[in-house]
C-alpha cells in the first residue's frame, strides 16, 4: 500500500512538472480570446447569484456544476433574464476536482477555450489550481471571478489546496483520481 502510494506521488509530481511546461507553451502559442462561457462552482447560492448577474450582463452561456436544485437554479437565472437554453446544470461532481473532470471534455468538444470561473474568495485558490491543471490540459483558460464570502469565509489550508493540485496532476497524467484510487485500495 505504501509502495503504491509512493509510486503514485512520484508519478504525480513528474506529471505535474511536465504538465506545467506544456501549459506554459500552449498559453504562449494560443491566446484564448474573450470568455465564451461562465462556469459556476456550486456550494454557495451567492455564487449562482453572481453567475446569473454575469450571464445577464455578458449574454454568455452558463454552466453550473454541483449547484442548487434545478427548480431554484432555473428560477434564479430566468429572473435575471437568462433564457433556459443558455443554462446548463451538471450534478455529477462531488468535489472540486470533479467539478472540472466531469465537464472539461465537453467544454473542449464544444470548442470552449476561455471561461469565467465563479466561486467564493475562500475557495478560489484551490479551484484555480485544480482548474488550471485540468482545464489547462485541454487548452482551456480560466479567468477568476471571486464572490465575496464575508463574514462566512473559511480559508482553506495550503495542504488542502496542494493536495487537490496533486490529485489534478495525477488525473491529467493517468485519467484516475488519486483519492478514489486510495479508497479503492483500502477497501480491498
Amino acid at each position: 500500500m505504501i509502495r503504491a502510494l509512493g509510486r503514485l506521488l512520484r508519478w504525480g509530481c513528474v506529471g505535474g512538472l511536465v504538465l506545467a511546461g506544456v501549459l506554459v507553451v500552449r498559453r504562449l502559442q494560443n491566446p484564448p480570446g474573450p470568455p465564451q462561457e461562465i462556469f459556476v462552482l456550486g456550494g454557495d447560492l451567492r455564487r449562482e447569484q453572481v453567475g446569473a448577474g454575469l450571464a445577464a450582463y455578458s449574454h454568455l452561456p452558463v454552466l453550473v456544476s454541483g449547484g442548487s436544485n434545478p427548480e431554484y437554479a432555473h428560477w434564479l437565472f430566468e429572473n435575471h433574464g437568462v433564457r433556459p437554453e443558455r443554462l446548463r446544470l451538471d450534478y455529477r461532481a462531488r468535489d472540486t476536482l470533479e467539478n472540472f473532470t466531469t465537464v472539461v471534455d465537453g467544454l473542449q468538444q464544444r470548442g470552449i477555450r476561455h471561461v469565467l470561473l465563479v466561486t467564493s474568495t475562500d475557495h478560489m485558490d484551490r479551484a484555480l489550481l485544480v482548474g488550471r491543471i485540468v482545464a489547462g490540459s485541454r487548452g482551456i483558460r480560466l479567468t477568476p471571478m471571486a464572490v465575496p464570502c464575508e463574514p462566512w469565509c473559511r480559508p482553506e489550508g495550503r495542504r488542502k489546496v496542494w493536495g487537490d493540485g496533486l490529485r489534478a496532476a495525477v488525473w491529467v497524467v493517468s485519467g484516475r483520481d488519486l483519492r478514489a484510487e486510495l479508497r479503492r485500495r483500502a477497501d480491498r
